[in-house]
């Protein structure tokens, strides 16, 4: 038996005969099985979107309670990854890139995988949770057993990295697509739903509650997927971005145009990109979405023959959106609507199935939620609200606005996002509301975000700005190196 497997077996052994005092309260509680999926915006079936094959993300809409009007804290990985897990904000870190670990901001955080440890769960993160890499770490505390991800390399084909790298970005990369006729687990998805569910088997047999955090990495570039879910679609009829020009009035450094994609080898540096390379990249999204899909219907497959929804809550939420070619951007990076709104949908027992709610939430409530759902106490100083009330009355709203940031240069756009428009306050942080510089959209007016109408409807951009003075300001990047140096110098000096 390979050593983490028996490791697992150990651990899942002395879980059920440990803390009996608070086995008995945890018996009770609910499981929690928590999918993150890596740049999932909401082009999916579920969502109304007639070219997605996602059954399964489908099958599980239809379990439970999808909202329609979900948005990240951040269209960045980390960033918003850290807003999942502690329910703080960027602006509340002081944290927008990918390379500082949110401890360096906060070292006393609890995250909610640390909080539902502490209350007698067994904890596990498989694949992409917290973001690792660009310098940045895991986080042990939050986990009762080490953190397990996929060994499969990211490219099946030769030819798809026998162009000349770019040196740009975290590393060499290929091809920003590959489409290889291999079996689902030649690559990380595949093997990440095989491990998902041995781990589901596993915490079947405990008496101890689970959280278990699968997070599936496609369909982030590059767009990798085995060839028959490019099959699935004709290339032809995929849809293709009607307006490929920034917003009409928008500060010039408010867009940005794909600076990640154009880091693989295939891609121009600079320049719009083709109809034959638009035509192809989105191909190569809604393939890497289908096979994603394809590998969670096999955790759902086994949920069922586990019979354990009766005891769990199963939530699906993707970190951000993804700009398709849309205003002639790629990736996320922008808090505009198309990388900032996000799939999300929860399925808890004895719910309403098959229900959608056009409540707004934003990631940090996420948190709070499952405290309340699973009945564990919610620490203060969080940032998100529960919207159990949301599960339990669809029609009603726990929050009437939400509130998302992008950093450029020295500025911080932050964002207010309430049902009919967007309000983005550009300044440095800790500077005079006076020397902003303000975006605003009317989504009900111009649903592409074509004009920037901040000059013409200045009494929507002060209300919102309202709204906005009530949250604390905005924190600065935090220098962790040099708060380390500090912490350092200040240690040697006792």
């Amino acid at each position: 038996m390979p050593y983490h497997r028996l490791s697992l077996v150990v651990f899942f052994f002395l879980s059920s005969v440990a803390a009996t005092v608070t086995q008995a309260t945890a018996e009770q509680r609910l499981n929690v099985l928590m999918i993150c999926v890596d740049d999932l915006k909401p082009a999916l079936g579920c969502y109304g979107d007639a070219t997605a094959k996602s059954p399964n993300v489908d099958r599980l809409a239809k379990r439970g309670l999808l909202f329609q009007a979900a948005y990240c804290n951040q269209a960045v990985c980390s960033p918003s990854r850290n807003a999942l897990m502690t329910s703080l904000r960027p602006q509340t870190l002081g944290i927008y890139e990918l390379a500082t670990n949110f401890r360096a901001s906060r070292p006393e955080a609890v995250t909610v995988a640390q909080h539902f440890r502490s209350h007698g769960y067994q904890t596990q993160s498989l694949g992409k949770i917290f973001h690792t890499g660009h310098g940045n770490i895991d986080d042990e505390a939050s986990w009762s057993v080490p953190s397990w991800r996929p060994k499969a390399p990211t490219y099946r084909l030769p030819a798809s990295t026998a162009l000349p790298a770019k040196p740009k970005g975290n590393g060499p990369k290929g091809t920003a697509t590959e489409s290889a006729d291999v079996g689902d687990s030649e690559y990380g998805e595949g093997q990440l739903a095989d491990e998902l569910i041995l781990r589901l088997d596993a915490a079947a047999k405990s008496s101890s509650p689970f959280f278990i955090a699968g997070g599936f990495i496609r369909p982030h570039l590059p767009f990798v997927a085995p060839k028959k879910y490019w099959d699935l679609y004709d290339a032809d009829k995929l849809p293709m971005p009607t307006i490929t020009t920034p917003p009409e009035g928008a500060p010039s450094y408010a867009p940005q145009f794909g600076g990640e994609l154009r880091s693989y080898s295939d891609m121009p540096d600079q320049g719009l990109l083709s109809d034959p390379e638009t035509r192809k990249l989105i191909h190569g999204y809604y393939a890497a979405t289908s096979y994603m899909d394809a590998q969670l219907g096999r955790v759902l497959d086994r949920m069922d023959a586990l019979k354990l929804w009766d005891t769990t809550i199963v939530l699906l939420w993707g970190d951000h959106g993804w700009h398709l070619g849309d205003h002639g951007m790629w990736c996320k990076h922008t808090n505009y609507e198309q990388a900032t709104r996000i799939p999300f949908m929860i399925a808890t027992p004895k719910m309403a199935a098959g229900v959608t709610t056009k409540a707004m939430m934003e990631t940090v409530d996420i948190y709070p939620t499952l405290c309340e759902l699973t009945g564990l106490p919610v620490p203060a100083g969080l940032d998100g609200k529960s919207f159990v009330s949301v599960i339990k009355s669809p029609s009603s709203s726990a929050r009437a606005a939400v509130t998302h940031v992008y950093p450029r240069n020295a500025l911080l756009g932050r964002s207010i996002r309430d049902e009919r428009y967007r309000m983005v306050e550009w300044k440095k942080p800790g500077d005079e509301p006076s020397t902003a510089e303000i975006e605003l959209y009317d989504y009900e007016l111009d649903g592409l975000e074509t004009k920037n109408m901040a000059a013409e409807k200045p009494e929507v951009v002060a209300k919102l700005r309202k709204i906005l003075a009530q949250q604390p300001e905005a924190k600065p990047q935090i220098n962790a190196k040099a708060k380390a140096k500090t912490k350092a110098k200040s240690a040697s000096k006792k």
